[in-house]
């Protein structure tokens, strides 16, 4: 109990040091960049920011779509219940001091707790990440494609062309150590080395977990909507940028909107560990905007235009998450407490009574 208490308090301090690393980044990036002349550029979008909040829905719409249309028709969750959900866990991920999958992880933890079987929810989640991957590496090489075409600079296309077969293989080998069932075989492992009884239960777990994966990946009808509900969720997500071009002043058309978000979010993707991808994101955004001849305050202030929206629909979400925990803590902790308390004071006040 001590020993794990102990990673836990590792990994908790790892991630606040990342995100102190990223924190430095964009300080430095936001005095490089002149943050008066940053300021300036923001509040001159004005009422913008709002229509980009708004127009967020819709991806956030396809991303649960997806998740959804995964799950065995017989265990299939409400698609409203999945949206909150999927909100839920994406407010995590963009603001919360922890690697993007932690963000997986509560939505996961949330359709167990509205009833889904762990081992459904789990794959499903396994799943969707793998399809977003995948599609996102598309997505990323389509940009790099357009970059290259946009500014002529074809020293790119051997980093793209050397990048893309390791971005294939990791992909490739997420989906065959799924396959495989190694699940089963990861969770017997913990399991033998464990003397606590739940942890010995997680083996039958690891093998329901692969059953349910193997189910999903038949059904390839499913995987290849998937992968389009979530390339046109990428694609909604460049008219975000494009709108903020626009607010900005800077006259470009909508393929600049596409290489922006897509090298952007294959920046974050490829340095998830960096809580909320701060500075990261921004540093990826003002060189990106310097080839395609975007000033770099102006390029600074439309990646901040991102981290407004995602204040904006992740500090509620963070608000609910914690409002469904505490409940849920208060039932299965205080309530029991309560009620015994009660049921004490009642029972000294009949021996007291005549």
């Amino acid at each position: 109990m001590e020993r794990n208490a102990k990673e836990a308090q590792k990994i908790k301090l790892t991630a606040y040091l990342l995100g102190l690393v990223g924190a430095a980044l964009f300080t430095i990036l936001l005095i490089h960049q002149g943050a008066s002349d940053v300021v300036r550029a923001l509040t001159a979008i004005g009422g913008w920011l709002a229509l980009v909040a708004a127009l967020h829905l819709l991806p956030m719409l396809l991303d649960a779509l997806t998740w959804w249309i995964l799950f065995p028709l017989g265990e299939r969750v409400r698609y409203q219940t999945i949206f909150w959900m999927r909100w839920l866990g994406e407010s995590v991920s963009n603001l919360l001091p922890m690697a993007q999958v932690g963000g997986d992880v509560v939505r996961a933890r949330l359709a167990v707790l509205n009833g889904t079987r762990i081992s459904v929810s789990a794959a499903t989640v396994l799943v969707d990440i793998t399809v977003s991957v995948f599609t996102q590496t598309v997505f990323t090489l389509l940009g790099l494609g357009l970059l290259i075409l946009a500014t002529g600079r074809t020293n790119l296309m051997a980093p793209a062309l050397a990048g893309a077969p390791l971005a294939v293989a990791a992909i490739a080998g997420f989906y065959i150590i799924q396959r495989l069932g190694l699940f089963r075989l990861f969770t017997t492992i913990v399991s033998r080395c464990a003397n606590n009884p739940q942890w010995r239960s997680l083996a039958g777990k690891g093998g329901e977990v692969d059953e349910v994966l193997r189910e999903i990946y038949a059904k390839r009808h499913v995987i290849f909507a998937c992968c389009l509900t979530t390339m046109a969720s990428w694609l909604i997500g460049s008219a975000e940028v494009w709108i903020g071009l626009c607010a900005l002043g800077v006259p470009s058309s909508f393929d600049k909107a596409v290489i922006l978000e897509s090298i952007g979010q294959g920046v974050r993707s490829a340095l998830f560990f960096i809580p909320g991808a701060i500075g990261v994101h921004e540093g990826g955004y003002i060189f990106v905007g310097g080839l395609l001849g975007i000033p770099g305050e102006t390029a600074f202030a439309l990646a901040l235009i991102r981290r407004v929206r995602e204040l904006a629909l992740g500090v509620p979400g963070l608000i609910v998450w914690q409002l469904i925990e505490g409940g849920r803590a208060w039932r299965k902790h205080v309530l029991p407490t309560v009620r015994e308390s009660e049921d004490e004071a009642a029972g000294e006040a009949q021996t007291k009574s005549p």
